[in-house]
């Protein structure tokens, strides 16, 4: 009796701390923007074709198709169609007038900061769905910039994206999956910024059997450099104009500088 009292404690167990197993890999989205009844959606901001670097901005949990262009909660800075207009008019006053900006929902992400969103199953599939979605984009140089989980499943894809891919930026990050940026195995610079109210920096830094995304990017010891965050309020804060961050990553994209130090 006692041992069929404990079986839904490990099964419990098992399933926050089990091995990963990854979703199958959503179907590619097509190279123009959509939203899909499945959930997913892109947005392309500024003139892809003719792009001599291009932005490709991972968003995080709960959002979807429903979402993506009003926020979650009607709130408008979390919405990744408004933050990739907000990047591309910031690249722009930077001085850099070849660039794209796409906003690319091509997985499903956690709904709720629950089980899904601790464990790296469903970062794994968007990271499988990244890599793919990355080698039909034109252009001589890639950007990629994860926020919040979509940083996540940037980090898991990072040794695999294609060489092209010379930055990844991680904002408000929970963890790349990683405990140091030399454990993704990538020739990309990493960047990180996590504003000082920003939720995430209470989850534990830790990777343990399944559970957790490992160190913070922004830590010192991880090997990031340092997007500033001046201005930024809270975890959804990272676009909006004005702030230090969105400066920065349009400085990263335009090739002058963000004013960083390394961690």
């Amino acid at each position: 009796m006692r041992t069929l009292l404990l079986l839904p404690v490990v099964a419990a167990a098992l399933t926050v701390f089990g091995p990963t197993h990854a979703p199958a890999t959503p179907a590619p989205l097509p190279m123009a923007g959509v939203r899909l009844a499945d959930g997913r959606a892109l947005q392309i901001e500024g003139e892809l074709s003719t792009a001599r670097t291009v932005v490709v901005l991972v968003p995080g949990v709960d959002t979807t198709a429903a979402n993506f262009d009003r926020g979650l909660g009607g709130v408008q800075r979390r919405a990744p169609a408004w933050q990739a207009r907000q990047l591309l008019d910031a690249i722009t006053a930077r001085g850099e007038d070849r660039a794209a900006v796409v906003a690319w929902l091509g997985y499903h992400p956690p709904h709720g900061v629950g089980l899904d969103a601790a464990r790296e199953d469903l970062a794994s599939a968007g990271a499988a769905a990244l890599c793919e979605f990355v080698t039909r984009l034109p252009g001589e140089r890639i950007v990629v910039v994860g926020h919040s989980y979509g940083s996540t499943v940037a980090g898991l894809a990072a040794h695999r994206l294609d060489h092209r891919v010379t930055d990844i930026v991680a904002l408000g990050s929970p963890g790349l999956g990683v405990t140091r940026a030399a454990d993704l195995h990538t020739a990309a610079h990493v960047w990180a910024g996590t504003a000082a109210n920003d939720w995430t920096r209470r989850i534990p830094g830790v990777r343990i059997a399944g559970a957790g995304h490992g160190a913070h990017p922004d830590e010192p010891g991880f090997g990031a450099t340092a997007i500033p965050v001046g201005g930024v309020d809270g975890h959804d804060g990272y676009f909006v104009p004005g702030t230090e961050s969105l400066w920065a990553i349009a400085g990263v994209v335009a090739g002058t500088g963000a004013g960083t130090q390394r961690l």
